[in-house]
């Protein structure tokens, strides 16, 4: 199973083989003026089954675990599309948004659902953690 995505131009492109390792949303503060929204749907997929293709334009910010956390989006059309450090991470998180078809995301979970604002609503069935879950 091979899925595509990119920004709004075309110029940033990737590649995912297989399913995500998950699927959900992010409600945290971050997420949501970065997006401009009241969340950020998102999919994470190992190092391994991503390919991308074209510029990046990354910026980090410090996130609630107090590491940097890095957004990286179209320099050309200014998309933001997956989340990670490409010489270096082992794992990236692709926003749902970008995907070519994103009813391929199946949402499972939603984050820092503490910071939700009243006004989204979240899918029956979808699990809430009011930060990041562990194990």
């Amino acid at each position: 199973m091979s899925h595509g995505g990119g920004c709004l131009c075309g110029a940033l492109r990737y590649a995912l083989s297989g399913a995500p390792d998950r699927a959900g949303f992010c409600c945290c503060a971050d997420c949501r003026k970065a997006t401009g929204s009241g969340y950020i749907g998102f999919l994470s997929y190992p190092r391994e089954r991503v390919r991308f293709s074209g510029p990046t334009l990354t910026y980090g910010s410090p996130s609630a675990s107090g590491r940097i956390a890095l957004r990286n989006s179209c320099p050309v059309c200014g998309s933001l599309v997956f989340g990670g450090d490409q010489p270096n991470s082992t794992n990236f998180t692709i926003y749902a948004g970008s995907l070519d078809d994103p009813s391929l995301s199946q949402p499972s979970l939603a984050i820092f659902n503490r910071d939700r604002p009243a006004w989204v609503g979240l899918p029956p069935g979808v699990a809430r953690f009011e930060t990041i879950p562990t194990g």
